[in-house]
């Protein structure tokens, strides 16, 4: 079911780019000491973030007025919202992906948007604003960067690459997964930044990314990204992510087979 027309898409595509342009880039390497703050440890926030997801908040209802949206700083705001993730139909919004990286001036940083119907994401954004690069899927349609189709590549390197997050670990299962991993993968720094993360899958530069913590304005577009590419994005238990999903841990891999060897090292099945 195509949920967006083309011209739909199209005025997604150009108000996350109007929002990057307007927003976003002024305000990168020129924020004041005040529009800083941390909402949690090593967890950020700035007042980009938040007129971003004001100006894409207005933008999408207007594109589609029907569906719910929620923004990760909304949630924050609201935490009810969490529960809400799973009705008919759902914008989902990170306004700036990687605020650690774009409050530090430094790269890469991102902007994130999915729709959702029903718990599952039917169509997903990411965008670079930086590099001006787009990477878009819809759900049966496939995958692409700046309008061109993507298949997802393997990096052909022995053993596979792996960008793991051990962010949100508890030390424990941290450091079993580091001697499960230690071997079997080669494991390379993150960038902190999903919108970075997920394209690195899919163009061939990591094989493997494993996450934690997967909330869906994190999580959404890139997990439909990387399957629409041709690889996989699943639980550990095998099964697909869903927005209305509150579980943590999931492994995308840029190919059924990367996955299959991902998840034999990192959880023994």
């Amino acid at each position: 079911m195509t949920l967006l027309s083309p011209e739909q898409m199209s005025a997604v595509d150009a108000l996350i780019r109007s929002v990057a342009r307007d927003i976003v880039l002024p305000r990168y390497r020129n924020l004041a000491a005040h529009e800083v703050t941390e909402k949690a440890a090593d967890d950020f926030v700035t007042i980009a973030d938040h007129e971003s997801e004001l100006r894409l908040a207005e933008g999408l209802s207007a594109i589609l007025p029907e569906a719910l949206v929620i923004g990760e700083e909304a949630c924050v705001a609201d935490p009810a919202l969490m529960d809400r993730f799973g009705e008919k139909l759902v914008w989902i919004i990170d306004p700036i992906d990687g605020t650690g990286n774009f409050a530090a001036g430094r790269p890469p940083f991102g902007i994130l948007i999915a729709l959702a119907a029903d718990g599952e994401t039917r169509a997903g954004w990411l965008y670079d604003p930086l590099t001006g690069r787009m990477c878009h899927a819809l759900a049966g349609k496939g995958a692409f960067i700046d309008g061109q189709r993507i298949q997802a590549r393997e990096s052909g390197m022995n053993p596979p690459i792996a960008g793991i997050s051990l962010l949100y670990l508890d030390p424990g299962k941290r450091q079993a997964i580091i001697e499960r991993a230690r071997g079997g993968l080669n494991m390379v720094d993150i960038p902190r930044c999903a919108a970075e993360q997920y394209p690195r899958v899919v163009l061939g530069q990591n094989d493997l990314a494993l996450f934690e913590r997967t909330l869906p304005w994190d999580h959404a577009a890139g997990a439909l990204f990387v399957t629409e590419a041709g690889g996989r994005a699943l639980r550990a238990d095998g099964l697909p992510y869903r927005v209305d999903d509150p579980r943590t841990g999931l492994l995308a891999a840029a190919s059924p087979r990367l996955w299959d060897l991902g998840a034999a090292v990192l959880f023994g099945s």
